[in-house]
């Protein structure tokens, strides 16, 4: 059924695995792979001066230079490794735009002739159903070059400090989305 799309083994086969027996697809893809989005050059731009004062503050602590082990550890020397951890996690911010990538390369979106499907792989793998009573409230935003998202819905929470915080929750990164909204939408006025 999908074996003419550029879909990858592991990802038809959990397709293959959520659909319902009679159920078709009507639209399938992945979302466009993009290693800069707006969440990654965030952590871009904060990675940068994290990593580097997490650096300079353990060359600071070793004395400003290269330790010498011949003179055996000495405890200036432990201080400094109490700024690895603070490094890895600058590493983090910093390759995170490698991290959004490959996530997109691990889901996949559906619109069958019933519902809408995200499957999102990786170590363990989501999958978001989406039934027409689902659907009422689907948008979409349109890039300058005809690709974008269609949102779905909008999970809100507060954070540990007590802000607010959300996450839009769709097909992101789409081809294009002015089609993927009708046929969603056409799901909904199928179930009327």
């Amino acid at each position: 059924m999908l074996s003419n799309l550029q879909i990858p083994e592991g990802l038809r086969r959990k397709i293959d695995n959520e659909l319902q027996p009679g159920e078709f697809i009507r639209w399938v893809e992945q979302p466009i792979p993009r290693f800069f989005t707006a969440a990654s050059i965030g952590n871009v731009l904060f990675g940068v001066p994290w990593t580097s004062f997490a650096i300079f503050w353990m060359w600071g602590a070793s004395g400003s230079k290269l330790p010498n082990l011949r003179e055996g550890l000495q405890l200036q020397h432990l201080f400094a490794l109490f700024g690895v951890p603070f490094v890895l996690i600058g590493f983090g911010m910093l390759s995170s735009p490698l991290w959004v990538w490959q996530a997109a390369r691990k889901t996949v979106y559906l619109v069958t002739d019933k519902r809408g499907i995200s499957i999102q792989g990786g170590r363990s793998t989501t999958i978001r159903s989406y039934l027409p009573d689902q659907l009422k409230d689907v948008y979409r935003r349109e890039r300058a070059d005809g690709t974008g998202d269609v949102i779905i819905t909008i999970r809100r929470w507060k954070d540990i400090g007590g802000d607010p915080r959300s996450e839009e929750i769709g097909f992101l990164g789409v081809r294009n989305p002015r089609e993927v909204e009708n046929m969603l939408r056409q799901l909904v006025q199928n179930d009327a």
